[in-house]
């Protein structure tokens, strides 16, 4: 699946449920940002962007535990889960995405180049805690295909995200076993 197709199948979602986005992005530089606000309408999902590139952003904007960043740096799965859940605090917004990683050409924190973590706060549901995730990449490629493949997976990762969310809401709706029941 494209990018493109991940992102206007993301933002039909959100704007279906009336919900909105916004990203934290460290590595990426504001091409998460850039990929969601290319579709048209996008101001109806998108609340707006946060570009941590220096770690005392991180910190001082996002949130992120200060000792985290400087026991385990910048490039690390609980770094990227604190920055989406950050941004999405900070700009009020329904779900938050996150990246942080090594685009190179030198490794970073003691992580080699193409360590990449990409991460997704929601809303959680019904009774529950928001909920985030974060997934760990090992990509390949020059600096901008690493730029370029970290915004692909944050995107498909909330679009996953957000299919996740609705499938648990049937469920709970539908009898607790995800069988629609009469």
């Amino acid at each position: 699946m494209s990018s493109d197709t991940t992102t206007k199948q993301a933002l039909k979602l959100l704007a279906d449920r009336g919900q909105t986005v916004a990203a934290a992005e460290s590595l990426t530089g504001g091409l998460v940002a850039a990929e969601l606000t290319e579709a048209p309408g996008a101001s109806v999902t998108v609340r707006g962007s946060v570009t941590s590139y220096a770690t005392a952003v991180k910190h001082e904007v996002l949130g992120v535990d200060g000792d985290l960043l400087e026991e385990q740096g910048a490039v690390d799965g609980e770094v990227a889960r604190q920055m989406a859940a950050g941004v999405r605090r900070l700009l009020g917004a329904d779900w938050g995405v996150a990246t942080t990683g090594v685009a190179g050409p030198e490794p970073q924190d003691g992580q080699p180049v193409g360590t990449v973590y990409v991460a997704v706060a929601g809303p959680g549901g019904p009774g529950r805690e928001p909920r985030t995730v974060a997934r760990r990449l090992s990509l390949d490629g020059d600096r901008k295909e690493i730029r370029d493949k970290s915004v692909q997976a944050v995107l498909r990762l909330l679009l996953s995200e957000l299919m996740e969310n609705a499938a648990t809401k049937d469920t709970e709706h539908s009898g607790g076993n995800g069988c629609l029941q009469p």
